[in-house]
């Protein structure tokens, strides 16, 4: 049985695992404040109350995973260059500080992208 809720699927995690995913819900949080949280392809995602997805992020056994869309990947890769990246996907390292501010000026720019694509 997979968490249906964003906040049961952080409960179910080990504190390494539950804090940096705080922290990134934390910052979702500060930066859209009428964001709207729910599980979607199983993983905690972030969207806007009209509808598009800002961000998804998931635990794993070593590292979390943020998935900003590709866009976001590219526009970003000079700062995720410490950090493995895919298509779509950025894994940050269990037990490493995360990029909060790399991550803040992510979410900006997935929320130009969403509003873009609404015009």
């Amino acid at each position: 049985m997979y968490a249906q809720e964003v906040d049961a699927y952080i409960a179910e995690l080990e504190k390494e695992k539950r804090i940096p995913l705080d922290q990134i819900r934390t910052l979702v949080h500060e930066v859209v404040p009428e964001v709207v949280e729910s599980i979607k392809w199983r993983m905690p995602t972030f969207s806007l109350p009209g509808g598009g997805d800002i961000i998804h992020m998931a635990a794993f056994k070593k590292h979390i995973g943020l998935y900003p869309l590709p866009e976001a990947i590219e526009e970003f890769q000079e700062a995720l260059a410490p950090y493995h990246t895919s298509k779509g996907a950025i894994q940050f390292p269990l037990g490493s500080a995360l990029p909060l501010d790399v991550i803040e000026r992510i979410i900006q720019f997935r929320l130009v992208l969403i509003n873009k694509k609404k015009l």
